[in-house]
């Protein structure tokens, strides 16, 4: 229903002036084919039955036909697609008016019932041509039924009643066209303005669709089933992984598992809060929020879906600012003797007096004094990061390059050198990303994964692989270790800043590396593929989406 009413708002708004014209002609002429039908009809009945004296028998039998003919050739003409314009119309009815006057002279005059058929042509007359040629046609019409009045009693004899008469018909005739005249012109008013307004409405309609597919936030409109009827871009991004600009796809689709469990959840209990959830293992962590579209009747219901992790994400970097701000400075008073702690040592260690205790010791100072600076420096890039500029990156030859570049950092003459087995799909898209921040993130897991499977295997092996989305719009890159993998009680809590379970991480690696991909408009995702290890999922954006 409610997309019927929006083809006819559009079509009202959009609707040529002369349509309704031509549609009432359309009309007309369906009369007229219908009184000229009757006419000939009434030629097989005997006049005499009737008591009627015909004046010119054979001249109104030929009328007859006539009118029947250019009737049934005007239907014709328009069902075949001819659009009449206003010149059509008044040929027409000035065609009428002649022939009706004719038929009444060649008939009984104007006593004839056809004179009533006169007053119905002059009010379709000022009905398709409501302007000073209504006037007209009234005119002409009075002025044709005197002239036959005048003529019948002149040369005819006829009674004068047939002047008054024609005199009455004329007030008639007049009448209706002043009448129908004000009337046309109060429905043009009347139509231009409904016009007018629905195609404010259809913009105003158009705006807020354009409103809504833009925000941020996911909108979903369901029916008491918990069918989709309506998705905007985010919440088709967020629940089904489709790129902004594709088409709607999610109409009568139905909802995710997780949406589904929270949709039952607030049935039941409509103040409750429902969990929080992932639409799928690569989609981000949402927040489903349920309304009654409509309160009454209660048939449609309303969903926000809210992404967390920008939440998330905002609150972080407040208090990671505030830290920042707090680290650069005291990170040149915590430096200062950090260094002097660390110089000492080194120094230390090249006595000949220390034994094997005290060496262990200078280990741990050393150790934890790398460690420390490590988390001032990661505090401060995390502090000063700048902001992406993104660039066009073809994933396929870019990982080549990566993975060549990586390898040659990291043999350095080793008798057993770290392996990366590539694997890349055909026909990948193009992925936005800013390059530099890329290969920030890559280096990071390939450090991670490298080290985690060189402890459980003594092989430091890696493996990349580069892939499409189900819907063949967007690249990943899953990057997979070897290791022994994360309990399923800290999987959530990987990506939380200052979290490790090496002691000697600073626990800022994959927080850092899920902010650039934030910053990036991609996803940085734990993922479980069924093999051994960890796999990690950079999931890019649309390549056609600006940063």
């Amino acid at each position: 229903m409610e997309n019927s009413l929006q083809d006819t708002t559009s079509f009202a708004a959009s609707a040529p002036p002369g349509y309704q014209r031509a549609r009432l002609f359309r009309i007309y002429n369906h009369y007229r084919v219908v009184v000229s039908v009757l006419l000939v009809m009434l030629l097989f009945i005997a006049p005499g039955e009737f008591d009627i004296r015909m004046r010119a028998a054979e001249y109104y039998q030929a009328g007859v036909i006539t009118y029947l003919a250019l009737n049934i050739f005007t239907a014709l003409v328009l069902l075949a697609g001819f659009q009449p314009r206003n010149r059509h119309i008044s040929l027409s009815i000035l065609m009428d008016l002649l022939m009706l006057h004719g038929l009444l002279l060649t008939s009984s005059g104007m006593t004839s019932g056809l004179a009533n058929l006169v007053i119905v042509t002059v009010a379709a007359g000022n009905i398709l041509t409501p302007t000073r040629i209504g006037t007209f046609y009234a005119a002409l019409a009075a002025i044709c039924s005197l002239g036959i009045a005048g003529w019948s009693v002149l040369y005819l004899y006829a009674s004068a009643d047939e002047i008054v008469r024609a005199g009455s018909l004329g007030i008639l005739y007049f009448a209706a066209a002043f009448i129908l005249q004000y009337i046309s012109r109060r429905m043009i008013r009347s139509e231009a303005l409904a016009s007018s307004r629905a195609k404010s409405i259809a913009e105003l309609e158009q705006i807020n669709r354009q409103i809504i597919q833009r925000m941020r936030t996911g909108i979903l409109v369901l029916d008491r089933y918990g069918a989709i009827r309506l998705a905007n871009a985010a919440a088709e991004e967020l629940l089904f992984g489709h790129a902004p600009d594709d088409e709607p796809r999610s109409r009568g689709r139905s909802l995710p598992t997780p949406l589904r469990q929270g949709l039952d959840f607030w049935l039941k209990n409509p103040g409750g809060r429902t969990k929080p959830f992932q639409a799928t293992p690569t989609s981000p962590m949402v927040q489903a929020n349920f309304a009654q579209l409509d309160q009454e009747r209660g048939d449609q219901i309303l969903v926000f879906i809210d992404d967390l992790s920008k939440v998330t994400q905002q609150a972080q970097q407040m208090k990671l600012a505030s830290l920042g701000r707090l680290t650069a400075g005291i990170a040149h008073e915590i430096r200062n003797p950090l260094g002097a702690i660390s110089h000492a040592s080194q120094l230390m260690r090249e006595s000949e007096h220390l034994d094997e205790g005290d060496r262990r010791m200078l280990d741990i100072i050393q150790r934890h004094s790398r460690r420390v600076n490590g988390i001032i420096e990661n505090v401060l890039d995390l502090s000063r990061r700048r902001e992406a500029s993104s660039d066009l990156v073809q994933v396929d030859q870019w990982l080549k390059t990566f993975r060549d570049d990586y390898l040659q950092t990291l043999n350095g003459g080793s008798d057993n050198p770290p392996e990366i087995e590539l694997q890349i799909e055909d026909n990948l898209p193009q992925a936005r990303f800013d390059v530099s921040q890329l290969e920030q993130v890559l280096v990071n897991l390939c450090d991670n994964g490298l080290r985690y499977s060189r402890e459980n295997t003594g092989q430091a092996k890696i493996e990349l692989h580069a892939g499409a989305t189900a819907d063949g719009e967007r690249t990943y890159i899953d990057v997979r270790d070897f290791g022994v993998g994360i309990a399923p009680e800290n999987r959530s809590s990987v990506f939380e800043p200052f979290f490790t379970t090496d002691k000697s991480g600073t626990g800022l690696g994959l927080y850092l590396a899920r902010e650039l991909c934030e910053s990036n408009q991609a996803h940085l995702s734990l993922v479980d593929n069924g093999k051994p290890g960890c796999c990690f999922r950079i999931t890019f954006a649309h390549h056609g989406r600006m940063i």
